[in-house]
Parts: structure tokens; sequence; C-alpha cells
């Protein structure tokens, strides 16, 4: 029996890693929800778990396909090096922009 636990650090990592890049297509259901009758509050709560599902469910896939390739530690660690990078990366173009 497959034990579930070991796969959800690295998951969480990639959700991390990958949530900003899969938020940015989500403009279009932002747009869709702004001419439909819900209010201001619901539209973004509507928005923000639609953005972390996805986030989440491609960490899963991301986790499971690289955990089947490498091993799972190994597909948490390059999660891991994938956020630090991101961190860094975004430091670096800040202070670039002073």
């Amino acid at each position: 029996m497959l034990d579930w636990s070991s796969l959800l650090p690295g998951t969480a990592l990639w959700a991390l890693a990958l949530y900003l890049p899969l938020s940015v297509p989500l403009a279009r259901l932002d747009e869709a929800l702004a001419e439909g009758p819900l209010p201001e509050g619901l539209r973004v709560i509507v928005l923000l778990l639609s953005s972390v599902l996805l986030a989440f469910a491609v960490g899963g896939i991301t986790q499971l396909a690289l955990g089947w390739a490498l091993s799972p530690s190994w597909a948490a660690s390059l999660g891991l090096m994938v956020v630090l990078a991101g961190a860094f990366w975004t430091i670096a173009s800040r202070r670039d922009e002073s």
C-alpha cells in the first residue's frame, strides 16, 4: 500500500513554486466573474480558491511524475530548489529596479 504522506511536502513545495505562474492565466476567469452576478467579496474568494486548487493539482501531478522518475525525496528537493530560486530571482529583480 502506498503511503501518500510522503508526497505531501513535495506537493506543497511544487504548489508554492507554481502558484504565481499558474495564477496569471486566471485573469480570464476574473474577467468572467466580473461580468457575472457575484458580489465582489464572493468573487475574490472564488478566484483565490480556484488559483490555490489549480496550484495544488498541478503541484501534485508534478510531484507524482518527478517522484516516479526520480524518487519522492528527490522530487521534493527539486521543488525546494525551485522555490528558493524563485525567491532569489525576485529579490535580485527588486535590487535592479532600485
